[in-house]
């Protein structure tokens, strides 16, 4: 019984699990480095290193909640950024055209995937695979195995780029706005629908909490430079696919499909082309990582995105994503990919062995996917 009511609770708590866990690595790192790791300096590294890990994440989330999974994400990162680099650096093209032939390199490179997995019906694993050994080879070819440098001040921006403090702080406000009126709206339709309300503090304290935290958020990042906007960029996207997900029909389609594929398409719903577009937003995701990746590093080179595929399966399993289909959140992807983060950048100050960091993070992936396993049996 004690084991059944742990299961129960750490399924209905697992994102304060997550939270409590992020503060035990962040706690640990900072008695570690006296104080280094939490310094405004290099939080602001930390949230740009965990961007690039983050927009794949968000793709990534989807592909897994509908039963899927793409191995090719890290190659075809690496690929359009390259592409990116050569556009910008050796064709000279203005930044708005690039950046618009890589976006849509990446949608159709993407769809091109869900082809052939949705039409093709070749297994998704499979697809992936293929397109990771492909996708790195084209990219091998197309810069030559030489990196590409250096890329205009304007791609730069994209990745090494902070807003003043003036926009970051206006940029706490909108978002701390947005989440009340996202929980007066909850309660407004869960009261119209006659379903139960929580009692109101539980709202005032859950509003407290994220405006306090939004204020440290913007105070800590605008005593360095300021907020980066690749992190800006990614809490736009948080947004986006958290609304996606949770709000539009296409969202309630894609758990739908993980959840049970057959009975979806038996009430009507196009399989197919769900599975698609999901492939379609992950390949425009791989394009933004990239373009990130590429400015972060001012240059294309042709190992970006190694492993990639790895960290951004790996942020969404920490994250609560189940490996199952059907179930999962994006905010949770994106904490998973903090958690990630944290760690590689908190075992890099203290110097640990590379594969002493690759141990570690493989043992947190598969002790994540066993939470998802042990949580979800009828045992």
């Amino acid at each position: 019984m004690k084991n059944i009511n742990f299961k129960q609770l750490f399924s209905q708590y697992k994102l304060m699990a997550l939270l409590i866990a992020i503060a035990i690595i962040w706690a640990f790192f900072s008695w570690e480095t006296e104080g280094g790791f939490v310094s405004a300096r290099n939080l602001s590294n930390l949230l740009r290193q965990m961007s690039v890990t983050g927009i794949l994440a968000c793709g990534m989330v989807l592909v897994i909640i509908a039963g899927e999974i793409d191995l090719s994400v890290g190659s075809l990162l690496g690929l359009l950024g390259g592409v990116a680099a050569v556009l910008d650096v050796t064709r000279g093209m203005p930044l708005p055209l690039s950046l618009s032939i890589v976006m849509v390199m990446g949608l159709a490179l993407g769809l091109f995937n869900g082809y052939l997995t949705a039409y093709l019906r070749i297994p998704s694993f499979i697809v992936g695979l293929g397109g990771m050994l492909a996708f790195r080879g084209i990219l091998l070819g197309v810069t030559g195995g030489q990196t590409i440098a250096p890329v205009s001040s304007g791609m730069v921006y994209l990745g090494q780029g902070y807003l003043s403090a003036g926009v970051g702080s206006s940029v706490g406000i909108a978002l701390f706005m947005i989440a009340v009126l996202l929980t007066w709206r909850q309660r407004t339709n869960r009261a119209q629908h006659g379903l139960p309300v929580a009692p109101m503090w539980r709202a005032v304290a859950r509003i407290l909490i994220i405006g306090l935290v939004l204020s440290g958020f913007v105070r800590t990042l605008n005593s360095y430079d300021g907020i980066p906007v690749p992190v800006l960029l990614l809490l736009a996207l948080l947004g986006l696919f958290s609304y996606i997900a949770s709000q539009t029909v296409f969202g309630r389609r894609i758990y739908s499909v993980g959840s049970n594929m057959e009975a979806t398409r038996l009430s009507g719903v196009n399989v197919k082309a769900v599975k698609l577009w999901i492939f379609g937003i992950m390949g425009t995701m791989c394009a933004l990582a990239g373009l990130v990746n590429t400015a972060r590093l001012a240059a294309g080179s042709p190992s970006a995105g190694t492993s990639g595929e790895l960290d951004a399966i790996a942020a969404c399993f920490i994250g609560g994503t189940s490996m199952r289909g059907g179930s999962g959140t994006v905010y949770g992807a994106l904490i998973g990919a903090l958690v990630m983060a944290s760690l590689d950048n908190g075992m890099s100050m203290l110097d640990v062995d590379t594969f002493w960091q690759m141990i570690v993070k493989g043992s947190i992936l598969i002790l994540a996917v066993w939470v998802d396993v042990s949580t979800r049996s009828g045992r």
